[in-house]
């Protein structure tokens, strides 16, 4: 098999005979709302949203099935090609020597595929791209004549145009196929359907979806097939269509037809190419609400020059917005670094939709994914995160949960899509997380005391009742009992979250699992399950928010907290009622009572110092109560227990049938300190013996089962291997790494890193483009590409751990902890990047390629643009620290720090 190869530093790589690989497909997106997928063979959809297909909707077996694809024919003497290799004779000629040969190359957000047909003497070089401004994607087709005698060809692009929702491809396909109007004109073909087909309720349509053509020049089209029916002809199919083998005459421009299936359809004037000439062809698929937009995309762009300069535009903005690089021992792993930098702004257009494996959801992201997302725009774009940060927490509720789907814009909630009552439990721990690396990154501790409102709708006493109180007229921000908005400090945003997490508690005085926490799949114990592993998360949180307390107190000694009255339930009691459950239970009923439906909008004053203690009691004893109650052990080494299943059951332990482990309860046991260092090392151990499989990308997230358990989550019906059941899913995996690397356990948290980005890069097994997929299945291929929160906390882990380059109260500190092989031949590793809006090049020199453990830093310089002299930087205990106020005076670029390691 052919494997990938990296071309240049910025990530671009090629691949040869890549429709030898099945599911492959690749993002074209803007940062207007257009999101693409592209095959090799042109293969995938276009669409703004679920109600605005411009393709037909593909999932990833509809790659391979679907002959509805974007197309071009070469029709010559010597027959019909298709330039995108789709047509019924080159697919009977695939894996005989009568194959095509192709290469494909791509960059971000751009895809090149040459095809050269010995038989045919023709060549094709197909590059597609959507300008990042525009709802547009440019389709570039050079045809270049590989024979040695003059030939005649007539180009014909043929996209089959869908134009409607795609909740219409299983609901009334054909009746909405009649309220389509099509046009041709004098470019291409366009189609405005009459309305928005729903029985719930339909709509106008003001949509218009286009494909428009011209030639290289400019040149206008010499007619058009505007439906499916025209372009096959009667019996024929997309694959052999009777209009390219019979030279059907095509349709003029002006030319209308109404309900039928739209075809772009666009048939060229012939031309003549001499040995090595080449012809080339321009379209443009597209969806806006004005007809005006599509003649300025022709004029913006209807020349080969025009889609050439708009192509470099693009690869650079792309370039741009990717403002990381990486410099250690391995070439490819600093490339799949670039790629992997670039998934969480794909995340932001697409969301968790809308690429062939994500062929669920209708859109947009989810609570947990809005806040991990910003997680990487605080290393490589913080602009603006403060002010997405305040719009966040507008999504909590004031009894602790939240709302669970994003709509468009900053702080636009809506309750879940199905109008289900279903609360995750991890949802709380997440704003934390985000809101401590921005402080940290920035050094604004005052967000804590922003005010913003709560998110109010019908669901009460944390989504187990309904408000019957409520209505639309109420809005959907919380009131006062005077009906007044209510807003509270973003501190007292936390402080709700983690209180009332803290007294929702099972039969084990463990928090309680509700619809699911993180592992969205173990959705069967709502009753009695409980979540050790997200339990050791919230102790963790609890510790960190009274640390941000105390930082407060610090500014502002003897400060107070204005708080909600209603608070004072879940403050004021002692640690003697942290053991009794039902008094915990009884607690958060209360407070969840008190904030039904209004607030008294009254506050307390309360001491910093003292939510501080608070904070630390109650996480000091979660930890002790997981360390005593949940440690299981295997007679050499041990690990925790992460859940309970639906009927009280520990669902970990070891059986007859082998051991029970999953990865999850180790991770967050790990990373918020709640292991002891000798309980880590057991369960890194234990990892390694139970979890750890290289050849299918590293730590799988449980051990197999060997049973459905209909008592805890649809995990247990996958095979195993695949998704949540026992695959190597990529996001625990880097936050089992990032785990270690805090509490110093760097060459395990490197071999959790490695070890996945070794399998994205082994395309043999792999089979995907460059990038962290969600999870590598039991074969170790990677699935569900590009859209995931690993990328994020990938990112973040190589950054602030591996480099140890990272913000700490607005100052930036420098304490690698990379291994020796990650500084490669010449002893060096770099890294460049942004903070506090200037540029940076960080450059750790370790020229006797010492192991982690045995370096430290010995002396920093930092050097600036057009000032001759290094300035040396204090370093202590091994951490180089540039305060803030030395940052501020830096000029915008250029800046870099050169770190001796000894």
């Amino acid at each position: 098999m052919e494997t990938i190869r990296f071309l240049d530093e910025n990530g671009t790589f090629s691949l040869k005979n890549p429709e030898a690989v099945s599911g492959l497909y690749f993002p074209l997106a803007s940062e207007a709302g257009l999101k693409c997928a592209v095959a090799p063979d042109l293969a995938g959809d276009s669409k703004l949203d679920q109600e605005s297909f411009l393709l037909e909707p593909v999932s990833i077996e509809d790659l391979r099935n679907s002959r509805s694809t974007r197309n071009f024919w070469c029709v010559t003497e010597k027959g019909c090609w298709s330039a995108a290799g789709v047509s019924a004779e080159q697919e009977a000629a695939r894996f005989t020597p009568e194959q095509d040969e192709s290469v494909l190359t791509a960059g971000f957000l751009w895809q090149s595929v040459r095809r050269t047909s010995k038989r045919y003497g023709l060549q094709a070089e197909l590059i597609s791209f959507v300008p990042p401004d525009e709802n547009v994607e440019i389709l570039e087709v050079r045809i270049t004549n590989r024979d040695t005698a003059p030939q005649n060809v007539t180009g014909i692009a043929a996209v089959p145009i869908y134009g409607r929702s795609a909740d219409n491809l299983r609901d009334h396909r054909n009746v909405t196929s009649m309220l389509h109007r099509i046009q041709t004109t004098e470019c291409g073909v366009q189609v405005k359907p009459t309305m928005s087909f729903d029985e719930k309720g339909h709509r106008e349509n003001r949509r218009i979806y286009y494909v428009c053509g011209v030639s290289g020049n400019g040149g206008a089209p010499a007619g058009f097939y505007p439906t499916v029916q025209e372009f096959t002809g009667e019996g024929g199919t997309l694959l052999h269509p009777r209009a390219v083998y019979e030279g059907k005459p095509a349709r003029a421009a002006g030319a209308e037809i109404n309900g039928r299936e739209a075809m772009g359809g666009i048939r060229f004037p012939e031309v003549t190419l001499g040995p090595g000439e080449a012809a080339v062809y321009l379209v443009f698929l597209g969806i806006t609400e004005d007809a005006g937009d599509i003649r300025r995309i022709l004029t913006a762009y209807g020349t080969e020059d025009r889609v050439r300069a708009a192509l470099e535009r693009a690869k650079a903005y792309w370039q741009n917005q990717v403002n990381v690089r990486y410099q250690t021992g391995s070439e490819d792993f600093d490339r799949l670094m670039r790629w992997v930098s670039l998934q969480p702004f794909l995340r932001r257009i697409y969301g968790c939709s809308f690429l062939p494996h994500h062929d669920y959801g209708r859109g947009g992201r989810g609570w947990r994914d809005l806040w991990q997302d910003c997680l990487s725009l605080l290393l490589m774009d913080p602009g603006g995160v403060g002010e997405m940060i305040r719009a966040n927490f507008g999504g909590v509720r004031m009894d602790g949960t939240n709302a669970t789907i994003i709509g468009e814009g900053l702080g636009n909630f809506i309750a879940d899509r199905n109008g289900i009552a279903r609360v995750w439990m991890d949802h709380a721990l997440w704003p934390l997380m985000t809101a401590r690396l921005y402080i940290d990154q920035t050094g604004d501790l005052e967000i804590l005391r922003a005010e913003v409102p709560y998110f109010k709708d019908p669901q009460a006493m944390r989504g187990t009742e309904i408000d019957e109180e409520w209505g639309a007229a109420y809005g959907s921000q919380q009131r006062t009992a005077s009906g007044e908005l209510y807003t509270g400090s973003i501190l007292e945003h936390l402080l709700i979250q983690h209180l009332t997490a803290f007294y929702e508690v099972g039969e084990h005085n463990i928090f309680r699992l509700r619809g699911a926490d993180w592992n969205d799949a173990l959705d069967m114990a709502p009753e009695r399950g409980e979540s050790v592993a997200f339990t050791c998360a919230y102790a963790g949180n609890l510790r960190d928010l009274a640390e941000l307390l105390r930082l407060l107190e610090e500014r502002d000694p003897g400060g107070m907290a204005e708080l909600a009255e209603e608070l004072a339930v879940l403050l004021e009691p002692g640690a003697d009622c942290y053991g009794s459950i039902s008094k915990k239970q009884e607690i958060l009923s209360r407070y969840a009572a008190k904030c039904r439906h209004s607030v008294t909008g009254i506050r307390v004053r309360v001491p910093l110092s003292a939510l501080a203690k608070n904070l630390t009691e109650k996480a000091d004893w979660l930890m002790d109560h997981i360390r005593r109650q949940e440690w299981i052990t295997d007679g050499e080494d041990g690990w925790f227990n992460s859940y309970y299943d639906n009927h009280g059951r520990p669902l970990e332990g070891v059986t007859e049938a082998g051991p029970h482990m999953m990865l999850t309860g180790q991770v967050f046991a790990i990373m918020s300190g709640t292991a002891s260092e000798d309980q880590v090392q057991a369960i890194t151990r234990s990892a390694d013996r139970y979890l750890y499989q290289k050849e299918v990308g590293g730590y799988r997230l449980n051990t197999d089962f060997h049973e459905l358990k209909f008592d805890m989550g649809r995990m247990f019906g996958f095979a195993y291997g695949e998704k949540e059941n026992g695959a190597v899913f990529s996001h625990m995996t880097v936050m089992y790494a990032n785990a270690l690397y805090r509490r110093g356990f760097v060459r395990e948290g490197y071999k959790a890193l490695q070890t996945l980005a070794d399998a994205a890069l082994n395309f043999e097994t792999s089979r995907i483009y460059p990038g962290i997929p969600e999870y590598f299945n039991a074969e170790g291929r990677g699935m569900y590409h590009y859209l995931t929160g690993a990328a994020s906390w990938y990112l973040l882990t190589v950054i602030t751990q591996g480099f140890g380059v990272r913000g700490e109260n607005g100052s930036l500190v420098i304490a690698p902890k990379l291994v020796r092989e990650q500084f490669g031949e010449t002893g060096t590793a770099a890294l460049t990047l942004p903070f506090a809006d200037r540029a940076f090049q960080i450059t750790l020199i370790n020229l006797n390629r010492k192991d982690y453990g045995e370096y430290q830093a010995e002396k920093a310089y930092l050097t600036v643009p057009n000032r001759p002299q290094m300035r040396r930087l204090a370093v202590t205990e091994g951490r180089v620290v540039l305060d803030r106020a030395l940052i501020d005076q830096l000029p915008a670029g250029g800046n870099q720090i050169t770190v001796e390691l000894m």
